[in-house]
């Protein structure tokens, strides 16, 4: 009887710890149970990564039924618009770290002006990005070794998404803003509003319904722009109805030099550690579609938009890292930041260790969701089982390199990122597509044996704790 009744304690505690961290119930996250702490923030960060995958997986699932230009097309769209992410998320894990330190000074004029100052940062910068990607589309696509038909169909979409870069900026940076505050269930219900306005529009945009005409490829830009648009409106009205931690008024629209310039000190290699990273993945994807042409491409870009579906819920665990330590460091807690490093560290390396198990059971049925030829679906299939044998260190890896962003300490990083990536992962996944003639295996071999490697140096630098004393 003893035992009946805790494990019913014990589920209901578990429920009631679930919505309420669904809700955004206001919490002090420099105090109390660190488990508690870290499942509050993980919980909505990872359904708001969940959200963030479903947007490529949607559009791969409804593009697919267009063939595979159109497959390759998305892809490495997706490739370059990954410059435009790492800039988002580089500004945003800035805007984290210090509206995380202000919050935890109990400082919340500070984190308002943070807040206010990073989105000037960002509207600045997605400017040198849309226009020049707008104009130079299909140059873009012919330097990423498109075929020409895959040039030819994709022109206008590759359009339409350099375009919404503004929507993608501020999308991820308000997030950002969000999470360092640690009201992590707004970005979780502004990026769930943006996919089920996606999910609706895709299909009516693509095929047409009723009135609206059928739009084929590029509808699925309109529908990821739109969707994507209306979550920041939504992001936008929470800033300013003076309800949350961080609460901005018309007054706040004014710039504020100082804030920025220590913005931009965190920003830029910030931004940095995620350019070169994406610049890394751009150049896989160049190397893929020239060694293996457009079934090996279609076959690696199905492939990276379900590891993406996967891995991107895992960076939502690893965000809370971030904000635990930003907002303890503010607090003059080094010590309970660093446990909670660990213990989401834990986590997330379980959750990885299933998906490299679900990855090797179930490949073939998952990649037939999404393509049914057979020559990208064995691509595919290779891609998943080989790239997911480094999942469990990219687990443990993705924590510490937020747990230094959410230090402040973004030039560990970047210096990290530089190594592994440039002077690692491209020299080592060249040698074996080209050198040893192992084509995109070899790109994929490269993949998991660099992570690994990235994550033992960042575990070795995050053990010697020149991270805890960042000033931000």
């Amino acid at each position: 009887m003893y035992l009946q009744k805790n494990i019913k304690a014990k589920l209901y505690n578990s429920f009631s710890v679930f919505f309420r961290a669904l809700k955004g119930e206001q919490q002090n996250y420099t105090e109390g149970s660190i488990r508690k702490a870290v499942v509050m923030l993980a919980i909505p960060m990872i359904i708001e990564m969940g959200m963030e995958s479903v947007f490529a997986v949607v559009d791969l699932f409804f593009v697919s039924k267009l063939g595979k230009h159109a497959i390759s097309t998305v892809g490495l769209t997706e490739s370059v618009l990954t410059v435009v992410y790492s800039l988002a998320i580089g500004t945003s894990m800035a805007a984290t770290a210090v509206v995380a330190r202000r919050v935890g000074e109990k400082n919340e004029a500070g984190a308002a002006s943070a807040a206010m100052q990073s989105i000037f940062i960002a509207l600045v910068i997605v400017g040198f990005i849309s226009v020049p990607g707008f104009i130079y589309a299909a140059d873009i696509l012919m330097l990423m070794g498109a075929e020409p038909e895959t040039i030819k169909v994709g022109t206008p979409y590759i359009r339409v998404m350099m375009a919404s870069s503004v929507v993608i900026m501020l999308l991820f940076l308000i997030n950002g803003i969000f999470r360092g505050a640690g009201d992590a269930s707004i970005a979780m219900k502004s990026l769930t509003l943006a996919n089920i306005c996606n999910i609706i529009l895709c299909p009516v945009l693509i095929n047409g319904w009723g009135p609206i005409p059928e739009f084929g490829l590029i509808g699925a830009a309109y529908a990821t722009t739109i969707g994507r648009g209306i979550g920041v409106l939504y992001q936008l009205y929470h800033l300013f109805n003076g309800k949350n931690v961080v609460r901005l008024t018309w007054l706040s629209i004014k710039a504020e030099w100082e804030v920025i310039k220590n913005i931009l000190h965190i920003a830029w290699p910030a931004t940095l550690q995620f350019v070169i990273a994406s610049c890394s993945w751009i150049f896989l994807a160049k190397l893929v579609a020239e060694t293996g042409q457009s079934e090996a491409s279609a076959g690696y870009q199905t492939a990276l938009r379900i590891i993406m579906f996967f891995i991107l819920p895992a960076w939502g665990v690893s965000n809370a890292a971030a904000t635990l330590v930003g907002q303890n460091l503010g607090a003059k807690n080094s010590l309970r930041a660093e446990q909670a490093v660990i213990k989401t560290a834990k986590y997330n390396a379980i959750f990885m260790a299933a998906v490299t198990l679900l990855f090797f059971v179930a490949a073939g049925p998952i990649v037939s969701l999404f393509t049914t030829q057979e020559e990208v679906k064995n691509i595919a299939v290779n891609a998943l089982r080989i790239i997911s044998t480094g999942y469990i260190f990219y687990g443990i890896g993705m924590v510490m390199i937020n747990a230094f962003n959410g230090a402040g300490d973004t030039r560990t990083p970047t210096l990290i990122n530089i190594g592994g990536f440039w002077l690692f992962q491209i020299p080592l996944a060249y040698l074996l597509a080209k050198y040893y003639s192992m084509g995109p295996i070899g790109v994929f071999i490269a993949i998991p044996v660099a992570e690994s490697v990235i994550t033992i140096v960042a575990i070795i630098l995050f053990r010697k704790g020149r991270w805890k004393r960042t000033t931000v």
